[in-house]
C-alpha cells in the first residue's frame, strides 16, 4: 500500500518537463507492470514526456506484444503475477530481442541487481523511486540508442537530428509538434518503403488512444506545408 500510495497522486510538478523542442521523441515504450494504480500514473507521466506508451500487466502479454512488434524501449517490473520478470527478460534475450529494458523492482539486494543486469537488463531502478530519476534514465537510454544508430538522417534538403530532436530544411531550423516529428522520423527512416495507415498510427498513438478518422491526413498535410516539394 505504501508503494502504491507513493505513485498514485503525482502531478506535473513532480514529473520533470523538458524544454518544448527537447520534449519531442518518437520512442515507443512497452510498460510491463501489474499494479494498475502505478501503471496508470506511469503511463500518464510518460505520455506527458512525449513517449508513446503501451501497457500490459503480465509476462505472457509482454512476450506476445514484443513478438507482434518490438517497442523501442521496455520498462519491466520483475514482480509479475504469471512469469517472473527475469524470466521474461531471459526469454527475450534468448530470442535475440535487443530492445533496451529498464527493470523496476522492489528487490533491492545487490545480488538481484547483478542477476538482472547479467540477464540483459540495460538499467535497474528500485522501488520506490523518484519520477525525475526514471525520466533521466530513460533519456540516457534514448541517447545511447541515438548514438548507436545514425544520429542524423538526411534526405534531400531535409535533415533530422535524432539525438537533438531537431529538424532543418535547407539549413533552416523547423519547429514541429511531437506527432509531426514522429511521423517525419518514421517516414525518413523507412524511405523507399510503403507503410500502411495502421503501421503509421502504431508509431504515433498508444493502444486505446482515441484517434479521429482524418488525424493522420491532417498531420501529413501539415508536414507537406513545412517541407520542400
Amino acid at each position: 500500500q505504501l508503494l502504491v500510495k507513493s505513485y498514485r497522486s503525482f502531478d506535473d510538478k513532480q514529473w520533470p518537463r523538458r524544454p518544448s523542442q527537447a520534449n519531442i521523441t518518437s520512442m515507443r515504450i512497452l510498460l510491463v507492470e501489474d499494479d494498475s494504480s502505478l501503471a496508470e500514473g506511469l503511463k500518464a507521466a510518460l505520455i506527458r514526456e512525449g513517449y508513446v506508451v503501451n501497457h500490459v500487466n503480465n509476462g505472457r502479454m509482454a512476450l506476445a506484444a514484443v513478438a507482434a512488434e518490438e517497442p523501442d524501449m521496455m520498462v519491466l517490473d520483475l514482480g509479475l503475477p504469471d512469469i517472473d520478470g527475469l524470466e521474461v527478460l531471459s526469454t527475450l534475450r534468448d530470442k535475440g530481442v535487443r530492445t533496451p529494458v529498464l527493470v523496476l523492482t522492489a528487490r533491492g539486494e545487490l545480488d538481484d541487481k547483478i542477476i538482472g543486469l547479467d540477464r540483459g537488463a540495460d538499467d535497474y531502478l528500485s522501488k520506490p523511486f523518484d519520477m525525475k530519476e526514471l525520466a533521466a534514465r530513460l533519456r540516457a537510454i534514448e541517447r545511447r540508442l541515438s548514438t548507436a544508430a545514425s544520429s542524423v538522417i538526411r534526405i534531400g534538403e531535409v535533415e533530422l537530428d535524432v539525438a537533438a530532436h531537431a529538424i532543418s530544411v535547407a539549413g533552416e531550423s523547423v519547429d514541429m509538434p511531437r506527432r509531426e516529428y514522429m511521423l517525419l522520423k518514421t517516414l525518413m527512416e523507412s524511405s523507399g518503403q510503403v507503410l500502411t495507415r495502421e503501421a503509421l498510427e502504431a508509431r504515433l498513438y498508444s493502444w486505446g488512444e482515441e484517434v479521429s478518422s482524418n488525424a493522420l491526413e491532417v498531420h501529413i498535410h501539415h508536414l507537406r506545408k513545412k517541407l520542400p516539394d
